[in-house]
């Protein structure tokens, strides 16, 4: 059970939110739980959303946006998240099982993918403060200066609604994947 509110509907969330919440709807077909919690605040729906949109509009593609989500999930433990970002790995861009477990894992058999996977995880473990030579790293793959912001902002983005999921324990609406249990601080 959510410790957050998850409204049974859009016409049961904030005002502000339905909107929102309808175009989400429209683009998936479906809301799922994350965006009816996030949408109890209609400025959180809205901040979310327009970051989401315009880095959909980057130049990550969406394999590589859903091989990062993947591997931010996991070293944050969130399992809500991880569950989402497999189906929509498998099923909208088309990666393989085995493609899945590596990126869960801050891999990737496509050596460019796995650059900017080890790049992310670096980002993730020292919270930004990451080497000369992570950054050297990920240039030297083939990403550019305006790629390795994306990177960076997507790890932003993905674990922002790792930590709402966690604080909110959102009831996964996905087939369940888990995340690996994570160490107390």
């Amino acid at each position: 059970m959510s410790r957050i509110a998850t409204p049974a509907s859009i016409q049961s969330s904030p005002a502000q939110s339905q909107p929102l919440l309808e175009a989400v709807q429209k683009q998936l077909g479906l809301v799922p739980n994350l965006f009816r919690v996030v949408g109890n605040s209609p400025a959180a729906l809205e901040g979310y959303l327009g970051l989401s949109g315009a880095l959909g509009k980057g130049s990550l593609d969406a394999r590589t946006r859903e091989r990062l989500a993947l591997a931010v999930a996991s070293l944050n433990g969130c399992s809500y998240c991880l569950s989402a970002h497999s189906y929509l790995g498998k099923n909208l861009a088309k990666l393989d099982d085995v493609e899945l477990e590596a990126n869960r894992h801050g891999r990737s058999a496509d050596a460019k993918a796995d650059a900017a996977l080890r790049f992310a995880a670096r980002v993730v473990q020292e919270r930004g403060h990451v080497t000369d030579a992570d950054l050297q790293a990920v240039k030297m793959a083939g990403y550019g200066d305006a790629e390795v912001v994306e990177i960076v902002l997507h790890v932003a983005l993905n674990t922002l609604t790792n930590y709402v999921n966690e604080v909110a324990k959102t009831v996964i609406d996905f087939p369940v994947v888990t995340a690996p249990a994570q160490k107390a601080a």
